[in-house]
């Protein structure tokens, strides 16, 4: 099997581990100290199989009849996805959706610290957004040194994002978490994510559509 593969293959899992995550976080708060992957699929209203083969991924081994330590369980999900430390990100556009993005404070909680955010927008640049300060993009390259970055969530116009995205790559950034609705051409080396909510959106209507 060739990497590529494994990687498509592996893609609707890792989607998965940040809702065990929430669900873990959760028990642990309420003082649980043991899950089993029949408790977890009832939450999540999958398989126990498909419960266990997403975990295994991770690295952990459930232990017969207990089940899987939860605050071991939690600790192998951050490593796989590279949340125990908070990872410093910047946001790109800080229009009504980057302002949006901004406020959501569930990002801090899964292994994203938004640092800084950018905008053309003379108006924006200097103020602060939910207690975020926005900069002029030029300076982008001069802060992204300073503050060790190497993820952008870019939140601006598609006619500007292919533009923006060739300046953030060429100042540095090494993955780009993408809100606009075009599909960014970037080196070899660079890691993107295309954040469709039009085809949400589509899933959602068929859904409801098929119900009816």
């Amino acid at each position: 099997m060739n990497g590529k593969k494994t990687k498509v293959d592996k893609q609707p899992t890792i989607r998965r581990l940040p809702m065990y995550l929430r669900i873990l976080r959760g028990l642990a708060d309420k003082g649980n100290e043991f899950v089993s992957s029949s408790q977890l699929a009832d939450v999540m209203n999958i398989e126990p199989i498909l419960v266990r083969k997403d975990l295994v991924l991770t690295g952990i081994v459930g232990t017969p009849r207990i089940g899987y330590h939860i605050s071991d369980l939690i600790r192998s999900i951050e490593d796989f996805l590279g949340w125990r430390e908070p990872l410093a990100t910047f946001l790109v556009g800080a229009g009504h959706l980057g302002t949006a993005i901004l406020g959501y404070r569930d990002i801090k909680n899964f292994g994203h610290k938004i640092v800084a955010a950018f905008d053309k927008d003379p108006a924006k640049i200097g103020t602060s957004i939910h207690g975020i300060q926005v900069f002029d993009i030029k300076t982008i390259p001069d802060l992204l040194k300073k503050f060790g970055v190497r993820l952008a969530i870019l939140a601006v116009p598609p006619e500007e994002a292919q533009e923006v995205a060739d300046f953030i790559v060429q100042s540095g950034i090494q993955g780009i978490w993408n809100f606009s609705s075009v599909s960014l051409v970037v080196p070899k080396g660079v890691a993107t994510h295309k954040e469709d909510l039009i085809a949400g959106l589509a899933v959602l209507s068929v859904k409801m559509a098929r119900r009816i």
